[in-house]
């Protein structure tokens, strides 16, 4: 049995969650009822990776902003810039593809108990009241973008604090990191639990009626994952991007799509910032900071869903006004994580921009919540890994101009 035990820590990590994924794929697909506890591992999992993410950035970032020694150059302007830039192009992608491959779709029921904003500025001012949010409710709500304006001011204020002070901050961001660690450890059980869980749901065998529109939605990100960003990637740091897009792919898309949570993947991404020899004073900040604006998959539903509205409704719409709609979905998508219901409600927004009322808008938001359970997983998987991908690609840039080898960590 130890034997056992020291084969199976010896895998890395990856493995172990293929081998929790088979195992969830067969227990679902041969005994359902049988196996049916398992499914309280993927919602121990995804509980303690939401509960511990908050504390984890905010202990990381005023750590490492209070201990930051002038002189040090971190990479945020660079990242920031990507973020936008790819959300940007996510949602002109999927404008096209829209065009290229129009899609018409049967509106569902409207979604039920939920409001969209009423426009762009107050998605803005949602996404600004955050930034002033109560520390100890922002941290208890995973409000990150609270989280990390509270860590940052805290981290300036005590950069005067003696070291002692600065070394207790230091241990206790540590001993958060090493509980990170211990939860990650689990993710082969959790994801078992969540694909388990998954397919022994009803709502599958809803996604048949709407397999064009989930061929758009997915086509886009899979294509803004293996060419658009790769792209991006190869612009700034010269090389084969292909082995750093599928290591952020493997190691942290394959996690975000089971957990559909950005927040929940923030404890990954960090170790996979990590592993790959990045900055700390820079990932501390980049990879919350990303959970929040870097948001390519929410632009791609936003736009096509809108666009399927669109063609269903018969309205015609010329290529600039498409463009705009890139745009739009671009700037809301950025503040999606401010709104309950995230990019799906954000949809009405978009399509009051074709005079759609807002009645027809809600029942595409429906349509929404019925592809959910695979267009979130991609969504989730594309917005996360895409995260560390960016903040990897500001760093190698940086090193390029140095002269300083660029080596993708195993």
């Amino acid at each position: 049995m130890k034997n056992l035990i020291n084969k199976w820590n010896n895998l890395s990590l990856v493995k172990r969650i293929i081998i929790g994924l088979i195992v969830g794929i067969i227990l679902a697909i041969t005994v359902p009822n049988v196996a049916k506890p398992v499914a309280i591992f993927g919602s121990l999992f995804v509980g303690a990776l939401k509960a511990i993410a908050p504390v984890l950035v905010f202990f990381l970032v005023m750590a490492a902003i209070s201990q930051h020694k002038s002189g040090h150059e971190t990479n945020m302007k660079s990242i920031i810039f990507l973020y936008l830039l790819g959300t940007f192009l996510a949602g002109l992608v999927a404008v096209i593809a829209s065009f290229v491959f129009p899609v018409s779709i049967e509106l569902a029921g409207g979604a039920q108990n939920v409001t969209p904003p009423g426009g762009v500025v107050e998605v803005l001012k949602a996404l600004l009241l955050n930034v002033v949010d109560n520390p100890v409710k922002a941290i208890y709500n995973a409000n990150y973008i609270g989280i990390l304006s509270w860590a940052t001011l805290l981290g300036f204020a005590l950069r005067g604090a003696p070291e002692s002070t600065k070394t207790m901050i230091n241990n206790f961001s540590d001993a958060v990191s090493q509980m990170v660690r211990w939860v990650i450890n689990f993710a082969p059980l959790g994801i078992m639990g969540l694909v388990f869980d998954s397919i022994t749901t009803s709502g599958i065998q809803a996604l048949f009626g709407y397999g064009q529109l989930l061929a758009v939605l997915i086509g886009c990100m899979i294509f803004i994952a293996l060419v658009v960003n790769p792209i991006i990637v190869f612009l700034n740091i010269r090389k084969n991007p292909y082995p750093l897009v599928f290591k952020c792919l493997k190691e942290s898309g394959i996690t975000a799509f089971f957990t559909r949570s950005s927040a929940a993947n923030i404890p990954v991404n960090m170790s996979l910032c990590k592993k790959l020899g990045l900055d700390s004073d820079t990932y501390s900040v980049s990879i919350p900071l990303g959970a929040t604006i870097n948001m390519a998959g929410a632009a791609v539903t936003i736009s096509v869903l809108t666009l399927a509205a669109v063609n269903t409704l018969g309205i015609k719409v010329d290529f600039a006004t498409a463009v705009i709609l890139s745009v739009l979905s671009a700037v809301s998508a950025c503040g999606a994580s401010g709104v309950a219901g995230g990019s799906l409600l954000l949809i009405p927004l978009a399509c009051s921009l074709f005079g759609i009322p807002n009645d027809i808008a809600m029942k595409v938001v429906g349509v929404g919540f019925i592809v959910g359970v695979l267009q979130d997983s991609f969504e989730t998987a594309l917005n996360s890994s895409t995260d560390v991908l960016f903040t990897a690609t500001a760093e190698f840039a940086k090193w390029r101009k140095k002269g300083k080898e660029i080596i993708i960590k195993k």
